[in-house]
């Protein structure tokens, strides 16, 4: 196990040259001039020429990109034309929230999604089964762009109970800092009324992302372990007499999990660019927003670290489930 993992992680390396290669080459097709933005919509063409200078837009498409991969590889993500600060910071700012995020969206999906899908799988063909189906169908083909928007008049604009959007009341105003996010400092230091307050702002976005995912994960979960039910060896535990709620548990999740893990993994990886589109929809201050701003004022710096960054962690994300499958399933040797 360890020599396939030190295999894989080698491997990064060609991904990522790849990738930076891709990323750089689109970024600066794209039409526009980052130096006009950079200098304002009212600075003279001398002005503008300066700011290309400074910023090393005048040197040839080639030459820039062996500058900047000098600066990756040693660990500097480059400077912000926008921000003029260090990308390194900005990351470091912005990540907490986009993480406390993405694990809130990624534990309610697979807990709904594998609950609904062992439920619909025990209860074939009832009608608990065909509202599960249903739901996965109809989860599966919104839009999130929609889903956020139809949340937001539902339970900020006509029923009033969650905020539309934001990530903390500036009333109440954030946690003392610990790990940044928001919930577990909060209740480190003890502060509830700031954790329910940080909650209630998280659940709408959390659950804009989760449904999708939630449906797609009891979907698989059911037609998984449907099949692993009609297997023998689940005959010969009820034939024994053990309950089915132990027979389902023990027996037949585990093994109906291989599949189910496949796809949350991918989802993860989907659930990396759909926070993009859902902390723009809810202000939420991660990087999907800081990416999204850096991307409208053609931040170069800025759009190539988090193709980078994001790359990175969707190859980790198969490299996880991989190894995972190990536990799930001995007979798997890598």
């Amino acid at each position: 196990m360890t020599a396939f993992i030190i295999r894989r992680l080698f491997s990064l390396v060609p991904i990522l040259f790849g990738m930076t290669v891709i990323a750089f080459v689109l970024a600066h097709v794209i039409p526009g001039d980052p130096a006009r933005y950079a200098a304002g919509l009212i600075a003279g063409p001398e002005q503008v020429e300066k700011v290309r200078r400074e910023m090393g837009l005048d040197k040839p498409l080639l030459e820039q990109y062996f500058i900047y991969m000098g600066r990756l590889l040693k660990g500097d993500l480059g400077k912000s034309y926008r921000t003029n600060r260090s990308i390194n910071q900005d990351v470091r700012r912005y990540f907490p929230a986009t993480l406390e995020l993405a694990l809130a969206a990624i534990l309610l999906s697979t807990l709904m999604g594998i609950g609904l899908g062992t439920i619909s799988a025990y209860k074939k063909n009832s009608f608990i089964d065909q509202i599960t189906r249903s739901f996965s169908i109809f989860g599966v083909s919104m839009p999130v762009f929609w889903l956020g928007l139809l949340l937001q008049i539902i339970f900020y604009a006509r029923l009033g109970w969650l905020p539309s959007g934001g990530r903390i009341n500036l009333i109440v105003g954030p946690p003392e800092h610990i790990t940044g996010l928001y919930l577990i400092d909060s209740l480190l230091t003890g502060e509830l009324g700031i954790f329910f307050n940080a909650f209630q702002h998280l659940f709408l976005p959390a659950l804009c992302l989760a449904l999708t995912m939630m449906a797609i994960t009891a979907r698989m979960s059911r037609s998984s372990l449907l099949e692993v039910l009609g297997a023998d060896y689940i005959r010969t535990a009820r034939a024994k007499g053990l309950g089915e709620f132990k027979v389902i548990c023990k027996h037949a999740l585990k093994n109906s999990m291989i599949a189910t893990a496949t796809v949350i993994g991918a989802q993860m990886g989907w659930l990396l660019g759909g926070t993009f589109i859902v902390e723009t929809i809810f202000s939420w201050p991660g990087i999907g927003t800081y990416g999204v701003q850096g991307i409208i004022e053609l931040d170069f710096p800025v759009i190539m670290a988090l193709t980078i960054l994001l790359s990175t962690a969707y190859v980790l994300i198969n490299l996880l489930v991989d190894i995972i499958y190990v536990y799930l399933d001995p007979r798997i040797v890598y």
